[in-house]
């Protein structure tokens, strides 16, 4: 007896290290997350993360990518830029074997202060809906990728929106607007674009800071109450919003007037503002709610298997989520690119780089991926990495958001001569030699 009981221990212990082997080498893709769930800019933070953690929860559950599974860990930034580039030297060099892909710090300030660190490890920076302008060029900013809308864009496609409510972009003369920016780098970047398009067009702008975080406003609102402005442009984040709607309130300038920017779209920013923010307008690159097919199946696979990241459920399918599922999608869908040329295997930052450059979501692809009218259209290129520029208009009926427009395309042919000035100048500052996109495949 003690023969076969032997053996047969001993094709279990070989079995088991072999399993366990076998599990250690499964090849995974790992995911460097700088989020943030606490502070001014929690709503942002947690809608974002959750969303994009959910999705990757999603495409394991069905089989990975390409039989790669996805991996991720969370560094807590606070949306501090000191802890953010302490969180990309942490993360920066992969989870336990596995390879970072990119990097996704949903943050202007972090984004600045990594872009020399992610370009030397040759990590994408994926800045969504936010970043530098000029890392549009991708012959000078081969690693940084402002996906969907550049921050001129997002200007560009509001001016060309007052435009036609106004009857045509030459009725813009002799109208006013005012900006109140959040006072960051972030908040600032889009002043000199305003102030072209102002000239261009003949309107006066008034640019208007509020100071971080944006919880006083008083003397703002009143400065704008007596400059009496056609429209007022919300470029704000976090808290900022919501005080700046029921300030508004308050000094008697209309919701139905105010435009949000991208990060003063979410129901984060208008729910607590309460009646002040009823007729509040505002732009989205994507539309909440649950109604398309990848967030159906995110809620059977991963909401309801209880596995969601979301603190609070109720948040499923809002626009911050969603915005994190859309990131989850251009994201995974570079990877499985790069994937079809460099092997169906972890594949490393500059490897992962050439499949956000040769990113091409037409609405063939974006309907298999239970995507379509959730995500616009995008082609990327050496030379683009915007690939979109083009918003919907949104507005708050107390209650919800209701999309008010189709697609409004910003004028990248007037922004793309400032963007390659910008980065030329960047160019000579840091010694870089601009790629020849013209050779690149």
């Amino acid at each position: 007896m003690f023969k076969p009981t032997f053996a047969r221990s001993l094709v279990l212990a070989l079995s088991l290290a072999a399993a366990a082997v076998t599990a250690q080498a499964e090849p995974e893709q790992y995911f460097p997350l700088q989020s943030y769930r606490v502070g001014p800019y929690a709503a942002g933070g947690t809608g974002f993360f959750g969303g994009f953690i959910d999705y990757m929860q999603y495409v394991n559950a069905n089989g990975g990518v390409n039989g790669v599974k996805l991996t991720w860990s969370e560094c807590e930034t606070e949306y501090v830029v000191e802890k953010g580039v302490e969180c990309y030297e942490r993360l920066k060099k992969g989870l336990n074997g596995a390879p970072a892909a990119a990097t996704n710090p949903l943050s202007v300030g972090i984004a600045y202060a990594t872009l020399d660190r992610s370009t030397a490890d040759k990590l994408p920076l994926i800045t969504i809906n936010h970043g530098r302008t000029d890392s549009t060029d991708g012959s000078v900013f081969p690693y940084a990728f402002p996906l969907q809308l550049n921050p001129y864009s997002e200007v560009s496609a509001i001016v060309n929106y007052i435009g036609k409510q106004a009857g045509g972009l030459d009725k813009l003369k002799g109208q006013k607007i005012v900006t109140l920016y959040h006072g960051s780098p972030y908040g600032k970047e889009t002043i000199p674009v305003l102030d072209l398009l102002a000239k261009k067009y003949g309107f006066t702008v008034e640019h208007v800071e509020v100071p971080h975080p944006g919880n006083e406003q008083q003397s703002q609102w009143l400065n704008i109450r007596r400059a009496k402005p056609d429209w007022v442009i919300l470029r704000g984040w976090g808290v900022m919003n919501p005080v700046a709607l029921k300030t508004a309130q308050k000094v008697g300038f209309p919701a139905n007037r105010i435009i949000g920017n991208i990060w003063s779209n979410s129901e984060d920013d208008a729910a607590p503002a309460g009646a002040a923010a009823k007729g509040f307008i505002s732009i989205t690159t994507h539309p909440s709610g649950t109604e398309f097919p990848v967030l159906k199946g995110i809620k059977k696979q991963v909401v309801d298997a209880g596995k969601g990241n979301l603190a609070d459920p109720k948040r499923f399918g809002s626009v911050y989520y969603n915005l994190g599922v859309v990131n989850g999608i251009l994201n995974i869908e570079a990877l499985r690119i790069a994937q079809d040329k460099f092997g169906k295997k972890p594949l490393s930052g500059e490897q992962v780089r050439w499949g956000f450059e040769n990113l091409k979501l037409d609405d063939a692809r974006l309907k298999s991926l239970g995507a379509l009218g959730l995500v616009q259209p995008l082609k990327l290129s050496c030379a683009d990495h915007e690939g979109g520029g083009a918003v919907r208009f949104q507005q708050w009926d107390g209650q919800k958001w209701s999309v008010i427009s189709d697609w409004v395309q910003a004028d990248r042919a007037l922004l793309r001569p400032i963007i390659e000035e910008s980065a030329r100048k960047y160019a000579k500052e840091k010694g870089i030699t601009p790629r020849d996109c013209g050779k690149e495949g």
